[in-house]
């Protein structure tokens, strides 16, 4: 039987989004915003184990959420750490020892799709190692000291999402070797192993809740019941 676990991040600070609610438990519709990705991983049948990264001022709130919601398959719940980078060398230490992928989402993405985690998972059995992007629709300028430096061809630029999956093992290693590196993303740390990473295309729907405005789109998601896949 092949195994996934998911580490589910929820320990950022959320400086900008300037709540004093953390933001995993802001409500989003009817329920906290964190409900959403978890109950679509517990659902999923190629998920075997949820590790869920909290913070302090979150994490009460975060476990009464599991036990409120019957959240199933949260096999542990794990403090954070200053980057996200440590957050997740934390939550690889509790992966299940019989998992052969690691599934990495953001807390903040609430509209993670059943399709898209299928399709990550089973390319990256192939490829082991694949993030889910979209094409980027805007024009992206290069910029420096306030000017326009070149203008970049978006015909090859992809906004990179969450999930992103990748082999236990390669994951690891790219972790152990350059785990106290700055990263943005989590690809990056295999990326500087030399391995190549697959681009799945995403869902412009999978929204990062970064600032308030962000919450305007998902609030619209919510009460038109758009289809997200």
């Amino acid at each position: 039987m092949m195994f996934t676990t998911a580490i589910l991040l929820a320990a950022g600070k959320g400086m900008r989004f300037r709540s004093r609610t953390p933001k995993p438990l802001v409500k989003l519709g009817s329920r906290p915003l964190i409900v959403y990705p978890l109950e679509v991983l517990s659902r999923h049948p190629d998920i075997r184990d949820i590790i869920v990264v909290v913070n302090t001022e979150s994490e009460k709130g975060i476990t009464s959420i599991l036990k409120s919601y019957n959240i199933k398959k949260v096999s542990r719940i794990v403090k954070g750490g200053a980057r996200r980078q440590d957050s997740l060398g934390n939550a690889l230490k509790f992966a299940d020892s019989r998992s052969k992928l690691i599934l990495i989402h953001d807390a903040a993405r609430p509209f993670i799709s059943r399709k898209i985690i299928s399709e990550t998972i089973k390319a990256a059995l192939k490829s082991r190692a694949v993030v889910s992007a979209v094409p980027v629709k805007a024009t992206i300028k290069e910029g420096s000291r306030g000017k326009v430096k070149k203008t970049l061809n978006r015909n090859i630029l992809w906004e990179i999402q969450t999930p992103q999956v990748f082999d236990k093992d390669l994951f690891i290693k790219a972790y152990k070797r350059f785990g106290k590196n700055n990263v943005t993303d989590d690809a990056s740390l295999v990326e500087k192993l030399g391995e190549k990473v697959r681009l799945i295309t995403g869902s412009y729907f999978n929204i990062k809740i970064t600032t308030p405005e962000d919450m305007v789109f998902a609030q619209a998601i919510i009460r038109k019941k758009w289809n997200i896949g």
